[in-house]
Formats: structure tokens, sequence, C-alpha cells
């Protein structure tokens, strides 16, 4: 998979229906998100996600792509997501699995809010 169907990959997992959700991502899946129960695995992660209102837009930037095996893609960046009067920042990972020919599932997915660093005194 090239970079350019990597990231439209990705940004149709923020933005698409539910059922396109479920085609992408593995029943194996692992997921961190900043929400209780915080750690999902398989069919309860696809659900959780499925469930949630769907973005309207979403930029990512600071974007890496690596490749460490045949058949495997990892991807790190910022999200900047919107959807009516709600907006939501984090910092993701994702990882997808080649099934086939073209055929990718997310693997793993996690999502870390930017931190708040109190301000050092002097």
């Amino acid at each position: 998979m090239d970079d350019d169907r990597v990231w439209s990959f990705e940004k149709s997992l923020w933005t698409g229906d539910p059922d396109h959700y479920r085609e992408l991502v593995d029943d194996e899946c692992l997921m961190v998100l900043p929400t209780p129960p915080f750690v999902l695995s398989g069919a309860q992660a696809i659900e959780a996600v499925a469930d949630t209102p769907r973005w309207s837009s979403i930029e990512l930037s600071k974007g890496q792509i690596s490749r460490p095996q045949e058949g495997l893609i990892v991807i790190a960046y910022n999200a900047k997501a919107s959807r009516e009067n709600e907006t939501y920042e984090a910092n993701c990972t994702s990882t997808y699995r080649r099934l086939s020919h073209e055929v990718w599932r997310v693997v793993q997915h996690q999502q870390t809010p930017p931190l708040s660093i109190p301000a050092a005194n002097d």
C-alpha cells in the first residue's frame, strides 16, 4: 500500500460509517482509547468505535510510516477531528496487516490526547 493510500485508509476509519469500520478492523484488533474501559480487544473494539458518532472532518499531521516487514505497516500521527460542536485531538498509532493482495485490516490502534505538562518553576 503506497503512502497516499495509507493516509486515505486511516482517514476513512475516522469518518466512515459503522459498516465501513467493521470491514477494515480485524477481529483480533487491540485498541487503547482515552475513555473507559481504555483497553479493548476484538469485537469489543470494533463495536465500541462503530457505535461512536463519526467525525465529520479529520486532519492528520506529523505522520510517519514504517514497514518493518512485508505485509505489515505501522503509522503514527497527530489527529485533529471535529463534528458538530465538538473537537478532539490525539497522538495516534495504527498497525495494519495484509490479508491478501490489496486487502488490509487494522490490528492495533491507540489514541493519546495531548498531555498537560506543568510549566517549570524557576
